[in-house]
């Protein structure tokens, strides 16, 4: 890692060479002739680049005379023109949603701006962001970037610690619905049911789509069920590919965190290392193809090594604490051709491999799970997954008459494959292996779409209306490991102990046997095997009334049919209101649903479960099975919501601008994983005792919520007379989720506690923390730029497992970034992520400070992960360091 670190320093130091430079200067302004503040300007394919001032005008020092100039503005389609002479003038458009291919969610309108959108839609430059920030991936990316979207870091939590959940307001990973291009994307096959955010969610991994493929990412924070179909209860987020030509654009990127926090030396681990291309070449006059190449490789963290000092008289419940060890590497193409006549053929896709190893909890030695003859010190299992993710997408756009039509099929596929390394399988004794395949899961998805659009110039002030219909296929797959992962071999005695009566008399012998399976992970069983499919289809009809300039309705209507639990309908209506040219006010009210995954209904598995300490074998019966209808557990159905949001927008023009809007948000039904229930339950004991498992769980529509709150956006850009410009942010997010409800049935009935009792509620409404605030500065002067950002994270509430409530202090994290245009080709980017090496600040359930004398007696089993801290958003792994050089040709 060091080595990484001198070669970005050396290369820092080497001399820039001279270039003789020509000087361009012009005016920027809207098609309404208003000059535009702000626009950044830039020679393509080199570092060069400035910002207009409040008047619009810039001045720009260019390698010749006839460069390629660059024009791009949020909420205005992007532009290229090469300069013909010193002086050269733009008038930029505005981004809309024409054949050009710009996808702008939140409206089908092929005349509206993501300005003028009547409901919330954060436009987030990647290309630009991803250049300042240490953060390598889209999830940790968009967690620092987006104050509503949260992506926690997970230890100790089976294939959670493979991939991050992530989350918009606190609501499921899968409550929120992915799109790339504008096209529904496929979900993973993982389905968290341990120790996790979203647990008994699935959702999108996003860390399959490299930082490096993406132009621009848009988020749309409202329901949108009505007009995009299930999963966009919380909202949607539509990562638009690059589409540049004839430049190169690379970098290489590296990092490392410090841990000195619980160590009396500094510790470097956690090493990134970052390769990425991305090339585009011209075809035909307006068509293209855009090639993008990344590897990355993230090594494991370990905040477990706790001084005695720290935890007074416990010792460390696991030996391997942090996050896991991978190495991703995917390549991405996008493209358009022109066929003729004002069609466009276009494809984009992707392949990702990522490998990983994480730590599970530890065997000790002397324990029936471990074998002392082969680890005599105890061990600590290594949970290994390959993940496959691969998808294609392509389609036709053109005009049929006087609409605009796009026909798409989309196919995507995730494939999640364990392995255990470092493990036993304790019946086999010292004759273990000790590593196995432990199988995996996978989903594929097809999905057809047909799209109309028109815009109806001369009805009232314009009136657009779109149509059209989706068939959609999915299929869910569970494929057993090998035998020895999940086997119970023998009975292999472990210990024979004398069991006596109240009385001190002799009443027995009570056997104990060496548990099956491997550690850390059990293999899936050919019993657990399952390859299930279901079709949807829907239709669907948007219309935007612009009633005047300044007045708009939106109004959409969707109906779905699918072929395991049924049909539904959902409606939206959505207005603004432009007071004046500043100010608008802008709110919407929708119905919504999510239908339960294939994951949801068909998962099921026998795994190995840690609860205070206790590691047991559990087991989580399968929707449809005889042990689910035992306990009068009912099929899955949909997740039903209802959504408000109410908002504000100002746009001064002085290089202010703000958003605020307030949601509200209602579901019924959601779908959660139970508590366990344990086999001296009265009803279905003896049916666990026969499948020799200690604990049952279930997918169960099982809880209402109700989520409220607050987002809000402020920018203030100073644009200075000698090519700087000084930037103010805030963002933030204020977030409450509550249970309104937990639904049993007449069998459960005082078994609340096992069904969602009050720790798991509060894992639940922990999922967005109650604010989370960022405050940034920027400062940017021709060649050099430095960024300073202040994260809030607010206090955060828990439960033991008695259950007693423990809280985490609201803390602040500072991030420090420096860079520098070594060259017109070279840039450096310096920083750190968290500079103070801040920690979580935990209280035990008597409020005492952990570490304190007052906390004497606190057991660190009471952490869902089983370490140090719980999953929280400003995450556990002290200040990290990075360095960045980005290349242009």
């Amino acid at each position: 890692m060091k080595k990484h670190l001198l070669i970005i320093c050396m290369a820092a130091l080497l001399p820039s060479m001279l270039f003789a430079q020509t000087t361009i200067s012009g005016n920027v302004k809207d098609n309404n002739g208003i000059p535009l503040i702000g626009v950044t300007v830039a020679e393509k394919g080199t570092t060069n680049g400035t910002y207009t001032d409040a008047d619009g005008n810039y001045s720009l020092g260019v390698s010749n005379a006839s460069a390629i100039i660059t024009f791009s503005y949020i909420g205005f389609a992007p532009m290229e023109i090469t300069a013909t002479g010193t002086t050269l003038n733009a008038v930029m458009q505005d981004a809309t949603t024409e054949l050009t291919g710009v996808e702008i969610i939140g409206s089908r309108s092929l005349n509206r701006s993501i300005t003028e959108s009547p409901v919330p839609v954060d436009y987030i430059d990647i290309k630009k962001m991803s250049d300042n920030m240490g953060q390598l991936d889209v999830n940790q990316l968009l967690h620092y970037l987006a104050p509503s979207f949260n992506a926690n870091k997970q230890s100790g939590s089976d294939g959670a610690d493979h991939t991050d959940p992530a989350t918009l307001r606190g609501l499921g990973p899968d409550q929120t619905l992915v799109l790339v291009n504008g096209k529904r994307r496929h979900q993973s096959s993982l389905i968290n049911i341990y120790g996790t955010r979203g647990r008994g969610n699935t959702g999108s991994d996003l860390n399959t789509i490299p930082v490096s493929a993406i132009d621009h990412i848009e988020i749309l924070r409202d329901g949108a069920a009505a007009q995009y179909g299930s999963d966009a209860i919380a909202g949607v987020i539509n990562i638009v590919l690059k589409k540049s030509t004839g430049e190169f654009t690379g970098g290489v990127n590296t990092a490392t965190n410090i841990a000195k926090y619980r160590f009396d030396d500094e510790t470097f681990d956690g090493n990134e290392i970052q390769f990425n291309g991305n090339y585009g070449v011209k075809i035909g006059d307006k068509g293209f193809i855009n090639f993008t190449t990344d590897y990355l490789f993230h090594g494991a963290t370990n905040r477990a090594n706790i001084p005695a000092d720290w935890y007074p008289g416990n010792t460390d419940v696991r030996n391997q604490f942090g996050d896991a060890e991978a190495t991703n590497f995917s390549t991405w193409l996008n493209s358009e051709i022109g066929l003729g006549g004002g069609a466009t053929l276009y494809a984009f896709g992707g392949f990702s491999n990522r490998s990983t190893n994480a730590f599970a909890f530890t065997r000790v030695a002397g324990e029936s799970r471990n074998v002392d003859e082969i680890y005599p010190n105890g061990f600590d299992p290594i949970i290994q997954s390959q993940i496959l993710d691969k998808s294609l997408s392509f389609g036709v756009r053109g005009a049929v008459g006087n609409w605009n039509t796009d026909f798409n099929n989309s196919y995507g596929s995730n494939r999640f494959h364990f392995y255990g390394d470092h493990t036993n399988n304790a019946s086999l004794g010292a004759a273990s292996p000790t590593s196995f395949d432990d199988g995996g899961t996978q989903l594929a998805q097809n999905v057809t779409t047909l799209d109309f659009t028109r815009y109806f110039k001369n009805c009232l002030s314009g009136v657009n209306v779109a149509f059209g219909g989706e068939y959609r296929v999915e299929n869910y797959k569970i494929f057993a490991g090998e035998e020895g992962s999940w086997q119970t071999y023998g009975p292999l005695i472990f210990s024979i102990d004398s069991v006596f009566d109240d009385y001190g008399i002799f009443a027995g012998l009570d056997t104990s046997y060496r548990p099956g399976g491997s550690q850390g992970f059990p293999g899936f069983r050919p019993s657990n095997e399952v390859d299930k499919y279901r079709s949807n289809l829907a239709g669907y009809v948007d219309a935007e009334f612009n009633f005047t300039d300044a007045f708009m309705i939106d109004v959409a209507l969707r109906a779905e049919n699918y072929s395991d639990f049924g049909s539904t309908v959902n409606g939206k209506l959505a207005a603004r209101y432009a007071i004046n040219d500043q100010f608008a006010i802008r709110g919407s009210g929708s119905t919504g649903f999510r239908a339960p995954s294939l994951a949801q209904i068909y998962y099921n598995q026998t795994f190995t479960n840690v609860q205070n300490g206790v590691i047991f074998d559990a087991v989580i019966a399968n929707n449809q099975s005889n042990i689910a209808r035992a306990l009068g557990i009912p099929a899955l159905k949909q997740e039903t919501s209802t959504n408000g949001s109410l908002g504000f927008t100002v746009t001064p023009g002085n290089g202010f601008s703000a958003t605020i809007d307030g949601y509200y948000v209602s579901i019924k039904d959601r779908i959660v994983l139970t508590g366990n229930f344990y086999n001296d339950d009265p009803i279905i004991g003896a049916t666990l005792d026969e499948q020799g498992v200690t604990a049952a769980q279930f997918f169960t529509n099982a809880v209402d919520t109700r989520t409220y709150g607050l987002d809000f956006i402020l920018n203030y850009a100073w644009y200075m007379n000698n090519d700087s410009r000084l930037t103010f942010s805030l963002v933030g997010n204020i977030n409450h989720m509550e249970v309104t409800a937990v639904h049993t049935n007449d069998l459960l009935e005082g078994k609340e506690d096992s069904y969602f009792w009050q720790r798991d509620s509060a894992f639940l409404t922990a999922s967005a923390p109650p604010y989370k605030i960022n405050f940034g500065i920027g400062y940017n002067h021709k060649k050099f730029n430095a960024g300073v950002h202040f994260n809030f994270w607010s206090k955060l509430l828990f439960y033991d497992y008695d259950p007693k409530p423990y809280w985490y202090k609201s803390s602040i994290t500072v991030d420090l970034n420096l860079g520098y245009n070594i060259t017109k080709n070279l840039s450096l980017n310096i920083g750190a992520v968290n500079l103070g090496n801040a920690y979580p600040t935990y209280y035990n359930p008597d409020g005492a400070k952990v570490g304190s004398e007052d906390a004497i007696g606190y057991d660190p089993y009471q952490t869902e992960s089983g370490g140090s801290w719980d999953a929280v958003q400003m995450g556990f792994g002290g200040m990290l360091i990075y360095g960045k050089i980005g290349f242009k040709f």
